[in-house]
């Protein structure tokens, strides 16, 4: 059996997959997004790694940092996992431009906090 990530494992793959997110969307309109069949699954790959690594984050870390809006992000989780035949362009659009450049932010204080 495989040994289990630590936070600051997946809080790394957190900040990878958002990184990922912001090089794929650079320069792209919303319209691009909508037609472009794998800019926008490999961008709903990583909001899916994102809120996968959000939910294996221990539950007490999560506790301990309350600002960061882990249901949420956990939630997004069931939808693209469990929902994947209804997302929502505009959805996952909103959440790459507007949410992801929050996280980032939060991210990177507590993976700084854990060194």
């Amino acid at each position: 059996m495989r040994e289990q990530l630590r936070d600051p494992g997946r809080l790394s793959h957190i900040l990878m997959a958002i990184d990922n997110v912001h090089n794929f969307l650079d320069g792209k309109s919303f319209d691009v997004f909508c037609s472009d069949k794998i800019l926008f699954f490999a961008v709903v790959k990583n909001l899916e790694i994102i809120s996968e690594a959000a939910n294996c984050i221990t539950k007490e870390f999560r506790l301990q940092h309350p600002e960061v809006e882990w249901p949420v992000i956990i939630g997004m989780r069931h939808v693209l996992v469990h929902d994947y035949y209804n997302i929502d362009a505009k959805t996952a659009w909103q959440t790459a431009k507007e949410n992801i450049p929050v996280l980032r932010p939060q991210i990177e204080a507590l993976l700084e906090q854990l060194k």
